[in-house]
């Protein structure tokens, strides 16, 4: 790792050294961009940042303008994994050269603390996502995805299916439960390459702590999620859960079925009532995201109505 600096380089600024006003401008247009690409409230996000930015809580850099902030990003590490949280460049600054840039300083932060040895990242405003230079080649991986988005107006035509188990609006007692279910529906797919907390119940417990309790995936919204349980006992066969990400606009932050229960149409009913009930709540769209090489899922998807918004990319750099 001799390529690695000891400091960022002289252009990059440490967050913890700026202010939240610093930052105001390229907040105010990071907001506006997840507002008109994505449809997305990005305003509880922005107000997380300058809360710790504010508080110098906030690990990460910012690129200087001429007169302003040109990109910032930050990070956090925890149990030898790093997650790159967020990486803006203003749209007269984005170059992959600016991205690049911050990309490289806040690897090298995560590379220098104790134990990392794995980065993720899932960047939705990020330039040329799927045919770009990146740093550290050697370790890093993409994955392609999609952002896909459905119209609830057409919602109500898709015919139910009748699944052999109940379906049950979802409660937080269900949470453990919906962590093991994650573990297995998950294990060797392609998915657990992109999020390692998706390998073990307990990683699969933090993820399910992040979606509900943070606004990263939008707000959750308990009504609109629904499981599959057996009529007696513990456990899950499947799991659907949401958010709002703007006051109209529904997220499906997980759907997944037990192995033993796929194709049987279990996952469709579960997505299709949690639609139902985000139309109801006054939904005018849903919006999710999907790894492109699930075929299966995409079909699915595209059946019920869904299409591709924007395609973006998860990375992963790896050293082990």
């Amino acid at each position: 790792m001799a390529a690695l600096f000891d400091q960022y380089p002289s252009p990059l600024v440490d967050l913890r050294d700026v202010t939240s006003a610093y930052l105001e401008p390229l907040l105010h247009e990071e907001t506006e961009e997840w507002r008109t690409e994505l449809d997305w409230d990005y305003r509880p996000s922005a107000d997380l940042v300058r809360r710790f930015v504010d508080m110098r809580a906030l690990t990460g850099f910012t690129l200087p303008g001429e007169k302003e902030a040109a990109g910032y990003g930050y990070y956090v590490c925890e149990e030898g994994k790093g997650l790159i949280g967020g990486l803006y460049l203003g749209r007269r600054y984005r170059t992959i050269e600016h991205e690049n840039t911050l990309l490289t300083a806040i690897l090298d932060a995560m590379w220098r603390t104790p134990g990392t040895r794995r980065v993720e990242a899932q960047l939705m405003m990020l330039s040329s996502p799927l045919d770009r230079s990146v740093p550290y080649p050697r370790w890093f991986r993409p994955f392609p995805r999609k952002f896909f988005e459905a119209s609830l107006d057409t919602i109500r035509s898709l015919p139910p299916r009748e699944p052999k188990v109940a379906i049950a609006p979802w409660s937080e007692g269900r949470q453990e439960d919906a962590a093991r279910l994650i573990a297995a529906a998950y294990a060797g797919h392609i998915d657990s390459h992109i999020n390692d907390q998706y390998r073990s119940a307990s990683g699969a417990r933090r993820f399910l702590t992040n979606i509900v309790q943070y606004p990263g995936c939008g707000t959750f919204f308990a009504p609109a999620a629904c499981v599959a349980a057996p009529a007696t006992g513990r456990g899950l066969y499947g799991v659907c859960l949401t958010s709002m990400v703007a006051h109209d606009v529904g997220h499906i932050t997980q759907v997944c079925v037990a192995p033993a229960f796929r194709g049987t149409g279990l996952g469709y009913e579960l997505l299709r009532r949690s639609l139902l009930a985000l139309a109801d709540h006054g939904c005018r769209t849903v919006s999710l995201t999907v790894t492109t090489s699930n075929a299966s899922a995409i079909q699915l998807y595209e059946r019920m109505g869904f299409v591709t918004r924007r395609d973006f990319a998860a990375y992963v750099w790896d050293m082990k």
